[in-house]
């Protein structure tokens, strides 16, 4: 029994080194060629597919799909009108945000109507003295800007036996006032006749505390400030110029302005000697 297996098993193992190679070859290439012949198929129905989209017609609808899906000009117009719109009404929102800033308009508005009652009611008070001490012209109908005539002065001053001898009647001062009168000093400068010492510098500026911002009050009237300027007049050793020549050089607003600015810088270096504020 054996033997015959074994037999059997030498014969299979004939049977096999016997085989025909070529059969198996044939085998392997008919395969292949199965899957040839498949992607030729598939290859061949991608070119059919093809050969039948790029007909005219179809060529036709495909341009007339893309004219469609495309945006005419008249579109692209409207698109861009609409951002400009944006733009703008973006532009809008903030130039009104920035308008809601209150202007400073209605401010400065407020400090004139209290600069003119204040000098309004100043002068109904001026013009209701009795003892001729000051008298007012505005300059030009300006309400702003004022003549102001001095009568008095002490009369056992040299100033005064002065104004007697040149028959001078009165100091002419002029007097203006800023845009926020009065919390800041009005300007005030002699304009005749021209006077030597007494606290007045070149171009007729005063030298008075009272008159810078840091000596100025809001509560001094035009009246207070005059009878003050009278008083440091005399304390001051004023008189009037009698020189040939000096005495009909009339000051300038110019020259004075610039003696102030000058005088206020000195003095704020150094301080305040005299006249003292609380004189006169």
């Amino acid at each position: 029994m054996a033997t015959l297996l074994r037999k059997i098993g030498l014969i299979r193992l004939h049977d096999r080194d016997t085989e025909d190679p070529k059969h198996h070859q044939g085998s392997l290439k008919g395969t292949k060629g199965n899957q040839k012949n498949n992607a030729n198929k598939h290859c061949q129905t991608a070119n059919e597919t093809n050969n039948i989209l790029s007909t005219p017609e179809i060529k036709a609808r495909k341009l007339d799909q893309l004219a469609k899906d495309k945006p005419s000009g008249k579109d692209k117009q409207q698109g861009k009108d609409a951002k400009e719109k944006q733009q703008t009404a973006g532009g809008g929102s903030k130039a009104t945000s920035a308008s809601s800033i209150p202007p400073l308009a209605p401010h400065r508005q407020h400090c004139t109507q209290v600069r003119t009652r204040r000098l309004m009611k100043e002068l109904q008070e001026i013009r209701r003295l009795g003892d001729n001490f000051i008298t007012v012209e505005l300059v030009e109908d300006n309400l702003y800007d004022w003549n102001v005539k001095l009568h008095q002065v002490d009369k056992d001053s040299a100033l005064w036996q002065d104004m007697k001898e040149t028959s001078t009647e009165f100091i002419l001062l002029n007097v203006t006032f800023p845009d926020n009168f009065p919390f800041s000093p009005p300007f005030m400068r002699v304009l005749t006749p021209r006077l030597e010492n007494g606290y007045v510098l070149d171009g007729g500026a005063i030298c008075m505390e009272l008159l810078t911002p840091r000596g100025w009050s809001s509560a001094y009237t035009v009246e207070a400030v005059m009878r003050q300027f009278a008083a440091s007049l005399v304390k001051g050793q004023g008189r009037i110029c009698r020189k040939a020549g000096k005495s009909k050089k009339a000051f300038s607003r110019k020259e004075a302005e610039a003696t102030f600015k000058s005088l206020v810088k000195t003095h704020e270096k150094y301080g305040w000697v005299s006249p003292p504020v609380s004189d006169g």
